[in-house]
Parts: structure tokens; sequence; C-alpha cells
């Protein structure tokens, strides 16, 4: 077999067998394939597109091209939901402990953020002494104690992805269907758990702009994972506008502690309600969405799934006083409010445009080396459909850069916000539900 014709056959449009992905994915790994060879496939994918069945063989290839975790030993159904990545998404950190209070045994490897969209192991290394690289025994552990646990993933897993991922970066082939949702599925089925529930943002805050492009996408990602014997479902969600009301780290921790104190912002607590009932559902600790949503209801309302929050950040190291009193985080020095320039109803606020100054601020990063300053970030004052008054505040931004640093920044964020005279009524936070 020579990667060389199995590149023409692609290019012609013929489908690839099982085997001729595997000697790819194989190869490629073990670096017998060179990158040209790789980057032509990728190339000739994103223009020739892969049929169901090729899409789950390149998947299945990419999982067992390292380490598969082996969750067996975990009690209970083991669950795991996964985001698309969006501005201000801190659902994990409140969703996982509410399905962890009613039952589920939520064990999570997460990623970091780059460019506009957050990574929830940053957002969890802002609470002081907070450890996300958790060895695999101890992983273990964690969840059988107490039903919870948010890590970073290994290094042995999935290689194929790690090196894929910055090929296609490089090489104008990042957005190719096939090719991202082999990667997200490959990351989620080689990290062991029996359901994953995929959250695709959808707007231009997300990844995915085009609510067609998501659905096909969430559509072959859920085939992929029925296909592999793994109960996967998706929720399509708005990204129009940022999630909640923070956007940067230790912000975004804080809101999610108010959320689990049951003072969540409502776009939020919904997505973090429907995510959860449909993850109840898969776990089998619940039979109806309606009965399940109740049970979560319930344990924000009693305050068990706060409790369970304080007992993973306790185990992971982390300092619970933070937690406790909020307060405690530091404030970024500067704490400048943003001001509508007329009366009217907000029609937009553009997440994309949000979440680059968050990250300009010194919220994210542009290269994955870069150091994140974990004070920083943008609070929203309004959302979409809120009546604004002249000289109100829209947001603040937090930063300990200099003022004149960040002059433009101020600008752009007075842009995302679009005031119109009309009314605006407020945006649906859940667009669809596949299964």
């Amino acid at each position: 077999m020579r990667m060389v014709d199995l590149i023409i056959k692609k290019r012609n449009g013929k489908s690839l067998n099982k085997e001729e992905i595997a000697f790819w994915i194989n190869g490629y790994t073990r670096g017998e394939i060179p990158d040209y060879q790789s980057s032509a496939m990728c190339m000739a994918i994103l223009f020739k597109g892969m049929s169901e069945e090729e899409v789950v063989n390149l998947t299945d290839s990419m999982v067992h091209s390292g380490e598969v975790l082996d969750l067996s030993i975990l009690k209970g159904v083991k669950v795991d939901k996964h985001s698309t990545g969006g501005v201000g998404d801190k659902t994990s950190l409140i969703l996982g402990p509410m399905v962890a209070a009613c039952g589920a045994t939520f064990a999570k490897l997460s990623g970091r953020g780059l460019s506009h969209t957050g990574g929830t192991l940053d957002k969890l290394e802002s609470i002081p002494g907070l450890t996300v690289e958790i060895e695999g025994h101890r992983f273990i552990e964690q969840v059988n104690e107490i039903g919870i646990a948010i890590a970073g993933q290994t290094q042995s897993l999935v290689p194929a992805d790690k090196k894929l991922y910055a090929l296609r970066d490089v090489t104008g082939t990042v957005e190719s269907i096939p090719l991202i949702a082999s990667s997200i599925m490959s990351k989620k089925l080689a990290a062991g758990t029996d359901t994953i529930l995929l959250d695709v943002n959808v707007g231009n805050g997300a990844f995915m702009k085009d609510i067609n492009e998501a659905r096909t996408l969430a559509k072959l990602m859920v085939k992929i994972g029925h296909n592999l014997s793994r109960d996967t479902r998706a929720v399509l969600s708005n990204m129009n506008e940022p999630l909640g009301l923070a956007i940067g780290n230790a912000l975004e921790v804080k809101e999610a502690i108010e959320a689990l104190r049951g003072k969540g912002p409502s776009d939020l607590m919904e997505l973090c309600y429907t995510c959860g009932s449909l993850i109840l559902l898969q776990a089998h600790l619940d039979d109806n969405l309606e009965d399940a949503r109740k049970k979560l209801e319930k344990v924000i309302e009693d305050g068990s799934a706060f409790s369970l929050f304080i007992k993973m950040v306790e185990a992971q190291g982390g300092d619970i006083d933070y937690i406790l009193n909020p307060n405690k985080f530091v404030l970024a020095k500067n704490i400048i409010p943003v001001k509508a320039q007329k009366d009217g109803y907000i029609k937009e606020i553009n997440a994309l445009e949000i979440g680059l100054a968050s990250m300009l601020l010194g919220g994210g990063r542009t290269k994955i080396e870069d150091t994140i300053d974990m004070a920083a970030g943008i609070v929203l004052n309004k959302k979409v459909g809120d009546i604004v008054k002249e000289n109100e505040t829209l947001c603040y931004l937090h930063t300990n850069k200099k003022l004149d640093e960040i002059k433009q920044i101020i600008i752009d964020v007075q842009k995302a916000f679009v005031i119109s005279k009309d009314f605006v009524p407020k945006p649906k936070v859940i667009l669809e539900v596949i299964e």
C-alpha cells in the first residue's frame, strides 16, 4: 500500500476503506508518512468529503492511535459533556456538579482556551492551588469518592489528532466537517466514558457560524458515537452573544459559583438545565426530561450541587475559601465602564468581538504558550433584548494593562453592542436537540 495511491483515490472522489484509513493514520502517527502527504490527504478530504462509514473508520483509527482510558472500575454510568467552544462558556463548571449531585458519574477531560474562546482548565486554574494535572489512578479515586473530576488530557491520548490538528491549522483544512467531527469525537471516545453530550455552539462567537453546517456536524458526531457503541446526543446552542454575563477566567468562575448558588443568568442556566436533563436520561437516572429538570433544579435549590463543587475543588488542591467567599479573587487594577451612546434596545452583542477584546485585555492567549491574566476579562451589564439609556453602562472591562494600551479595545467593545430603537425580543438559547 502506498500513501500517494490513497491520496489520488480520495482526490478522485472515491471512498477509502478501513484498512487504507488505518494505514494513513498509523503511518502518520509513527512518523512514517510525511506532513506533505498528510496535508495533501486533508486537502482532498476538504474538497471531496467523506462518507459516514469513512468518518467512523477515521475516528476509530485516531482513537486507537494512543491510549484508550478504561473507566470500567468507576461506579455507575460514566458521563461526559463537550462544547465546541464559545465566549463566556463556563457550563461544565456548573453542569458537572449538578449532574453528579443527581447521581451521574462525571469524569471529564478538558482542554485549554485559544484565541477568543476560553478553556475549562484555565478557568479552574484561576482558583489558587487547584491542579488539573491528575494522575490516572488519582483521577479514578476522586471520581469514585465524590462522583466528579475535571482534569487535563494526557499526552498519550489520541496522538494522531495532535499531529493532524496542528497540520490542518497551517494548511487551510480546518473547516472540513469530517476532520472536525473525527477530531472531536476521537478525543471524547478515547476518554472512556459511557455517554457523550455535545454542545455545538452556533453563531458569530462560535467556530460554527452557520446553523446548517452546525447541524450537519452535530448529526455526524452523533452518528459516529452511535456507530462506535456510545450513547451520543447533541444540543445546538446560540452563540451570537456571550453566554451569561462574565467573560474571562476568574470572572467566569465567580459567575459559576453564583449559578451554583441559584443566582445564575437565565441563558446560562437554561443551557445547563437542558444539557443536564439529557445527561440524566443518558445515565438512566430519569426517563423523561421534565422529571430530570426538576431533579437538577432541586440540587441547585438545596445546595448539594454547590457542595459537590466545593468537594471537587478541595480534592484537586484548590483553596475553598475562594469558593465560599468569591470576593477573595483578586480584581484587575483597572475596571472601565463602556457606555451606551444612545437610547434603545440591545439588538446584538457580537460575541466574537467581545471574546477577542477579552483576550487582548489579557484574559486569553493567541499562542498556546502565552500566559493568561486570570483577573482580566469583561462583565456584561446588558444582554440582547434589554432596554438601555444613553450613557448607561453596557459592560465593564477588567484589565491590568495601562489605559493608553486599550483605547482601541474600548472602541471595539462599544461597537460590538448594536442598539436599535425598535423592540428586540430575548433570543432563544437552545436552537435544537439532536439524538
